[in-house]
């Protein structure tokens, strides 16, 4: 539908937001992002949770104001809430107490919209997205979809320029949401929605690649645009088409490429190896999904796509997993594949004190934080040293959600592989006599 010449509606150049931390340092959010909004397309913001999706979102919209940079709506600067966008939300968020029709109506009352006019363009609404006959039901007497379908209405009704889309499929059962999302593109596609452009924030590549025009990928901490993909796949798309299942094997492997050294901006080159953020990822996790690549499905080699549609796995379920199984030596990912290593074979087929004595070597070897704190810990007489001193260090170098997830993800392997412990009465990480090695 994006049409080569299309007018630009709305556009960010050089956006930054960053907030002040506690400590007086700054943590970045957003880092230097342009993006722009032309007439008759769908733009998908694709990336892992943390890059700044959301904030984008809330800054298109008005809600929130750029550290840096410009915003900017037909060619004007944006200084407060834009108009002529809506949004609509992962969790629905209807009123409880209001039924159908009046929650698609609260969005016109707020404007001022006369009375006889909030009516018709209300039960127009309500017919578009599918909910005739059930103008006077309560939001509890709804299914999920419907729900949802009531937040597109209240949305739409207010004829917005620009709709916004915060993961609106995401708290679907697959089926619900398969469904809404087909709809949606049919009343797009046939230009019966009164809104000339959409931006959603999504998780799921197969979702971007179905809907969008373009796909801006996002890296995070901070939160920058590292590719634009342009989808000339013709509509409807077809899941199963050659073209569209290269496509999702050529996002997935750009999302998991490594960032090379080179690449680092000079902040990032001067923090220390053992203060690199962590993801909070179970022993669980890892172990199952080393014990299903080495699998006879698998042979110890999967495709990523391919993977997470068996496992009904999205982007922030499937990542972390494989990253911190690459972080820690059990496995290779590259391309949009991953390969168990030598040691993950091992691993997977080891029994429960070999793997614990496996997990201890490498997690000593390639994550530097638990090399860094079972260090320390030898140093100390009694080998007991506070978290707060370690969280207040990581602090120096990332947000303090970060740092806590940081530690957690570490203490969570240290004990599994019975490194070192942590003392929740004392707060303090501690060598138990049968941990020392």
């Amino acid at each position: 539908m994006l049409q080569t010449l299309s007018k630009t509606i709305f556009e960010l150049r050089g956006v930054r937001q960053a907030y002040t931390k506690p400590s007086g340092q700054e943590y970045v959010v957003l880092d230097n992002v342009d993006l722009s909004l032309r007439d008759g397309e769908i733009v998908g913001l694709l990336g892992r949770s943390g890059s700044g999706k959301s904030t984008l979102l809330r800054i298109v919209a008005g809600l929130a104001h750029p550290t840096a940079g410009h915003v900017l709506h037909h060619d004007q600067p944006v200084a407060g809430p834009t108009d002529g966008v809506a949004m609509v939300f992962q969790t629905f968020a209807l009123f409880p107490w209001l039924t159908v029709e009046e929650n698609v109506l609260a969005g016109l009352k707020a404007l001022g919209v006369p009375k006889q006019e909030a009516a018709a363009r209300a039960e127009e609404a309500i017919d578009l997205i599918g909910l005739s006959g059930f103008e006077n039901a309560y939001p509890k007497e709804l299914s999920g979809g419907m729900r949802q379908r009531v937040g597109f209405a209240r949305a739409l009704v207010v004829h917005p320029e620009i709709l916004l889309m915060d993961e609106p499929f995401s708290a679907l059962d697959v089926l619900t949401a398969e469904t809404l999302r087909t709809d949606l593109l049919d009343l797009w596609m046939e230009r019966k929605l009164p809104i000339r452009s959409i931006l959603m924030v999504t998780h799921n590549i197969e979702e971007a690649v179905l809907m969008c025009d373009r796909i801006l990928v996002f890296s995070s901490n901070p939160g920058r645009v590292a590719a634009e993909i342009r989808v000339d796949i013709p509509h409807p798309r077809n899941r199963l088409a050659p073209e569209f299942r290269e496509m999702v094997d050529d996002i997935y492997g750009r999302m998991t490429a490594r960032k090379p050294l080179a690449a680092a901006a000079p902040a990032e080159r001067l923090r220390p190896v053992w203060a690199e953020p962590l993801q909070h990822v179970s022993t669980n996790l890892l172990s199952g999904l080393m014990e299903t690549l080495a699998s006879p499905a698998y042979h110890g080699k999967a495709d990523l796509p391919h993977l997470a549609a068996s496992l009904q796995h999205e982007i922030d379920d499937l990542f972390p997993i494989a990253e911190t199984l690459q972080l820690l030596g059990f496995a290779e990912v590259a391309e949009g594949d991953i390969r168990l290593t030598e040691p993950g074979h091992l691993f997977a087929g080891a029994d429960l004190d070999d793997r614990k004595k496996l997990f201890a070597e490498h997690l000593v070897r390639f994550v530097p934080l638990a090399a860094h704190i079972h260090a320390t810990l030898c140093e100390r007489p009694d080998q007991r040293v506070p978290w707060a001193q370690f969280a207040r260090d990581l602090a120096r170098f990332m947000s303090e959600d970060y740092a806590e997830e940081t530690l957690k993800a570490v203490t969570s392997w240290a004990r599994y592989a019975e490194l070192f412990s942590y003392d929740d009465e004392a707060e303090a990480f501690v060598i138990e006599q049968d941990e020392e090695r």
